[in-house]
């Protein structure tokens, strides 16, 4: 992002941040904004001004920031509002606090984690900081989320978002992968379609530890623009992914990811208690390795990993 793009942004945050209250007529000269790193499918904003607390303003944008041309319904942002909200009613540390919601501008505000207190999961992991514990947390924290939203005709209703879903998950991840490898195209397209109908409890979508921050009281969950209702284990084998990654990306640490691995699935599995355990480790299993292909060859192949 260039300098004016960025003052361009800056600018736009201004009416939005009224209209959700942050800021008052007169008191936007006192405010800094600083885009923070990272953000690919949105912009993301840190506002800071003396004798307030620090916020986020995050604006989801049409096309994402990826080589592909990959292009998504900037409503996801009311979808990961919605989510947050699910969250906080179940367990309030394992979200940020939302301060406020701008619908017409696809924008909202949420308060800001110091990195010092809440490191993000994927640095961690990367530095050979594995803590196994922590994985398991997050296994038992994401089964509590499930456990608690399966079944639910209302947030099913609520959460009816397949089109977003298709166009950020199911076509760049499964479909678009299909298309590159025409020997799996059968059995990824068939996997892809019945994560598509499938309506059993609230997916996050993009559980990743890049969007998960290792914080003082256990895990606390980012970037719910993804959030659709339907197949839990979408959610278990696309985070449990990142652990096979990381391990050809950092050898040296593979028996760490596995233990890491291994803690989250049996914490997961423990907290399985809408459907038999075996039935959604078998779904996890399948899946595993298409969205290993998929982050290898997929449209949004991991950074990490050379060509």
């Amino acid at each position: 992002m260039t300098e004016s793009e960025e003052e361009e942004l800056f600018l736009s945050l201004v009416e939005p941040m009224r209209s959700m209250g942050l800021v008052r007529d007169g008191e936007t000269a006192l405010f800094s904004f600083r885009a923070l790193a990272g953000g690919v499918s949105s912009d993301v904003v840190l506002v800071e001004a003396e004798g307030r607390e620090p916020f986020v303003v995050k604006h989801s944008i049409p096309k994402l920031r990826v080589a592909a041309d990959w292009r998504a319904p900037v409503e996801r942002a009311a979808a990961e509002v919605a989510w947050l909200r699910v969250v906080a009613e179940i367990e309030p540390s394992w979200v940020p606090r939302v301060l406020g919601e701008d619908r017409e501008s696809h924008m909202f505000a949420m308060e800001y984690l110091d990195p010092a207190s809440h490191p993000v999961w994927k640095a961690e992991l990367a530095a050979g900081r594995v803590d196994v514990d922590f994985a398991s947390e997050v296994g038992t924290a994401l089964a509590t989320i499930h456990a608690v939203t399966a079944g639910r005709p209302e947030i099913a209703a609520a959460f009816a978002n397949e089109a977003q879903f298709l166009a950020l998950r199911l076509e760049p991840y499964l479909l678009f992968t299909a298309g590159k490898h025409p020997f799996l195209a059968g059995t990824i397209r068939d996997e892809a379609m019945r994560i598509a109908g499938s309506r059993i409890a609230l997916m996050q979508g993009d559980i990743s530890p890049k969007n998960i921050l290792q914080g003082p009281h256990g895990p606390v969950f980012l970037d719910a623009e993804t959030a659709c209702y339907g197949d839990p284990a979408f959610d278990v084998a696309f985070c449990m992914n990142h652990f096979l990654l990381k391990a050809v990306w950092h050898p040296e640490f593979t028996h760490e990811y596995r233990a890491s691995f291994d803690a989250m699935k049996t914490a997961y599995l423990e907290g399985v208690t809408w459907e038999n355990p075996a039935e959604i480790d078998r779904r996890v299993a399948k899946l595993l390795p298409m969205l290993f292909l998929a982050r290898v060859d997929g449209k949004s192949p991991v950074e990490y990993l050379p060509d």
